[in-house]
């Protein structure tokens, strides 16, 4: 069939009615032209009043990964060149995992799945970043990750894993917390409670720890008590220690009994712990603290 090259319709006497704001009579030109391939494309004649229709929707076609330029200092950060548009920085694992490499298209899902992918390897280094300094329970390393501003979904499932391949772990944090504690800084029961429930410890996990560190080292809250007494003492002036006397007279005695009850209630410990360590201090001679 022969091609049709041009095609012109001029629709004469189109009236438009009163009600629509156009004065009756008013004469309406659309001309439209068919091209070469017959396919409609209406343009703007020269007359006000002329419309012109909308092109046919062309999707335009992909990026395209064009090379992957690694990064220093140790090449896990590559910069992917797009055949249009800003290049991207994301991890070399994100882009091995989804099997990347040029000559790739990269559509906007694919695009979306490669960023997040990205952004799960970052908070992955991030968290062993953290761990590499010293052991944190989940709930520091949690806070820690969040300062960051990663996203909460991000952190949760990295924590997730990181427990289940063992490294974090409450229990041999909060294990190791009370060991160093009972070595260096002697604190009663009460205190170490307190300090790692701070940390985020679970309190069912906090009480078994602390029984079973405690029971491993052979000590109970009234030796703790008493060895932090004795650091007490041995920081005092004698006439301090006059006044704990139960011969000393009672206003200065007990005005000494109260700060030393307050200092070692700072220190967590409570009830006979406490009473065996004002007794220990009573009794102890100035001459030989």
């Amino acid at each position: 069939m022969e091609r049709v090259h041009a095609l012109h319709h001029v629709f004469d006497t189109i009236f438009v009615a009163p009600d629509v704001g156009v004065p009756a009579g008013t004469l309406r030109h659309l001309t439209v032209t068919l091209d070469e391939n017959a396919r409609w494309a209406p343009h703007r004649g020269r007359q006000a009043g002329h419309q012109r229709l909308a092109p046919p929707h062309r999707s335009m076609p992909h990026p395209v990964i064009t090379r992957l330029e690694p990064l220093r200092p140790r090449g896990l950060i590559v910069r992917l060149h797009l055949d249009r548009g800003d290049p991207l920085e994301v991890a070399l694992e994100a882009v091995e995992k989804m099997g990347l490499g040029p000559g790739d298209e990269l559509p906007g899902p694919r695009r979306d799945h490669l960023l997040e992918a990205d952004a799960r390897w970052r908070v992955r280094e991030a968290a062993l970043s953290l761990l590499s300094f010293r052991a944190r329970t989940r709930s520091e390393l949690a806070r820690k990750l969040r300062k960051k501003e990663f996203p909460s979904h991000l952190v949760d499932a990295c924590l997730d894993t990181l427990e289940e391949r063992g490294l974090v772990d409450d229990a041999a944090v909060a294990a190791a917390f009370v060991r160093d504690r009972l070595r260096f800084r002697p604190r009663g029961r009460v205190r170490l409670t307190q300090e790692l429930r701070g940390k985020g410890v679970d309190s069912n996990v906090v009480e078994r720890v602390i029984d079973d560190v405690m029971e491993q080292a052979e000590v109970t809250d009234t030796d703790l008590a008493l060895e932090v007494v004795d650091g007490w003492i041995s920081r005092q002036r004698p006439e301090v220690l006059d006044a704990l006397k139960p011969s000393a007279p009672r206003d200065g005695r007990d005005r000494i009994r109260r700060r030393l009850h307050a200092f070692l209630a700072r220190r967590g410990f409570r009830g006979e712990a406490v009473q065996a360590a004002l007794e220990r201090a009573s009794s102890r001679d100035p001459e030989t603290k």
